[in-house]
């Protein structure tokens, strides 16, 4: 009886986290498809439409480590409600108040509001969930997010169909706030590891700053930098590089690209499994690697027919999702129980910093050198994120003995 209850807690906490997830990574795809009405309605350019994006990205990266301190101080659950209301909100006044200035200021408020979910997240899971099921509670967290990211355009798209624009945003915007007072009537669900009132006072910003500019820490922020500069490369220039160096057509490629795209999920939830079984997840996540950049240096350097290459990109999205559980696991375990929020948001925000090098970056490589040097390069990005996983195992095995 004990078991069944202890078990029905846990499958609640992760179903409540994974949904907040799943919000988070909704909004960050729900504009994007608007870009072709948003340009004739506030009379701007595809460029100025980028650069609202990159607000929300550059105000989660550089808010993401403090809210980390924040929830490590003051706790997780408070934290994340407040962030699933205000990026709510944030989508509702972009639909009440239409223009490009206030897309500009909601985008900003957007990325400070998602700054919480890393933090928060893995904190409360790393406090709520026992460790024998840690693995695959976060690979059903980071499931959860993918699948956002592929419900927000098919979402939007069939709003517009019913409705405007607006009209799809607030009603997008209020779901969110649902779900947010769903969470939050059920979040007693949560375990929080806050530190007593004495450690409180020796936990300083100063200590806390040491433990993030800690060798170990700086080599996991780097490792996921590296993960997601790779990722950039394949979602958003994998389509026009396969279709001149594989001399395929727009619709070939974008097949092949949902196929990677629909395996990574897959891979998450087996590697959830992996990262509950195995000790070393380093060397795992190492191997994983080296798969995915055997891969793409195939597929840069040979010529092949189209099922070939949609195999490779199959297996080599599977691989990326696999490696997510042991990569958070790796992580888990750099940190003190009551440090997690601050160390969560410290390395996720290589993701960020990604998403700000990476589109242009690639960019640069299709225009001014032979398309196959973006599958060169993402093949090299994973060698070297290998390094990082490598040493920062190694690092954390040194703290141990």
């Amino acid at each position: 009886m004990k078991n069944s209850f202890a078990q029905l807690r846990t499958f609640k906490v992760v179903g409540l986290i994974s949904t907040g997830h799943f919000v988070s990574h909704f909004y960050m795809l729900l504009i994007p498809p608007l870009f072709p009405l948003l340009r004739h309605e506030f009379g701007v350019g595809f460029t100025e439409l980028g650069i609202a994006i990159t607000v929300f990205s550059v105000v989660t990266g550089l808010t993401q480590a403090p809210v980390g301190f924040l929830v490590d101080r003051f706790g997780a659950r408070k934290i994340l409600l407040c962030g699933l209301l205000l990026e709510s909100a944030a989508f509702i006044w972009i639909g009440l108040a239409p223009s490009y200035w206030m897309l500009l200021a909601m985008m900003g408020v957007a990325g400070l509001a998602n700054s919480v979910y890393h933090p928060a997240n893995y904190s409360i899971l790393n406090s709520s969930i026992q460790n024998i099921r840690m693995g695959r509670a976060f690979s059903i967290h980071t499931a959860a997010g993918m699948l956002g990211n592929a419900v927000a355009p098919i979402t939007i798209v069939l709003l517009l169909s019913v409705t405007s624009w607006q009209t799809a945003l607030i009603i997008c915007g209020i779901m969110g706030g649902i779900i947010s007072l769903l969470i939050g009537v059920n979040a007693d669900a949560f375990r929080e590891t806050l530190p007593q009132t004495h450690d409180r006072q020796k936990t300083t910003t100063q200590s806390g700053l040491q433990l993030l500019f800690s060798r170990p820490i700086l080599l996991g922020a780097l490792f996921f930098l590296g993960i997601a500069i790779a990722g950039h490369g394949i979602s958003a220039f994998g389509v026009a590089t396969l279709t001149v160096i594989h001399d395929i057509t727009v619709t070939d490629a974008a097949a092949i690209l949902s196929a990677y795209l629909f395996a990574s999920p897959l891979g998450v939830l087996c590697g959830g499994w992996i990262a509950d079984r195995i000790r070393h997840h380093h060397l795992f996540a190492a191997l994983c690697f080296v798969a995915i950049a055997i891969v793409f240096f195939a597929v840069a350097g040979f010529s092949m027919r189209l099922g070939t290459i949609a195999s490779l990109f199959v297996i080599a999205g599977f691989f990326s999702g696999v490696v997510s559980p042991s990569r958070d696991m790796l992580i888990r375990s750099l940190a003190p129980a009551t440090e997690m929020g601050k160390v969560f948001g410290f390395v996720s925000t290589g993701f960020n910093v990604a998403g700000i090098i990476a589109p242009p970056l690639f960019g640069y490589i299709l225009d001014h050198h032979n398309p196959s040097t973006v599958f060169w390069t993402v093949g090299a990005v994973s060698l070297l994120t290998v390094l990082t996983v490598v040493t920062t195992g190694q690092q954390r095995r040194r703290q141990l003995v």
